[in-house]
């Protein structure tokens, strides 16, 4: 089972938590046990799972990031968003969930979050619902 979710961005960075839409798309597919697959299809933007108890982990994230790979650099990139490539390539635009008796199994404070590095804007996340057996 194939799902897109639509995700809009309000800011040039920001992790924006999609759990509550990724439940929605399991209890929607009926799949009780199997695997959620998560993949985002652009090239500065990406995907994590990270604690969604305390949002300031999220700035700490965003935060540490900017400081690692500065927007503005004398990068080779012409476009002016070379940072978000390289942000996207240093989270990742993929992953997988378990799912178990029909829930995603995330540990106690996990959250999904979409990670926007290229904002504002509105982006996708496929889905694709892995029934086991």
């Amino acid at each position: 089972m194939f799902y897109t979710l639509n995700v809009h961005s309000t800011r040039r960075e920001e992790m924006i938590d999609i759990t509550s839409d990724v439940v929605r798309v399991i209890t929607k597919s009926d799949v009780k046990n199997g695997m959620c697959h998560l993949y985002v299809p652009h090239t500065t933007a990406g995907i994590t799972i990270n604690e969604d108890a305390d949002p300031s982990v999220k700035a700490d994230i965003i935060d540490r990031l900017r400081k690692l790979v500065p927007y503005g650099e004398n990068y080779r990139h012409l476009e002016g968003n070379a940072d978000a490539h390289i942000k996207s390539t240093l989270v990742g635009i993929s992953l997988f969930v378990f799912i178990e008796n029909g829930r995603l199994m995330l540990g106690r404070w996990q959250g999904i979050f979409f990670c926007e590095f290229d904002g504002p804007r509105n982006r996708e996340v496929y889905v694709k619902i892995l029934k086991e057996g």
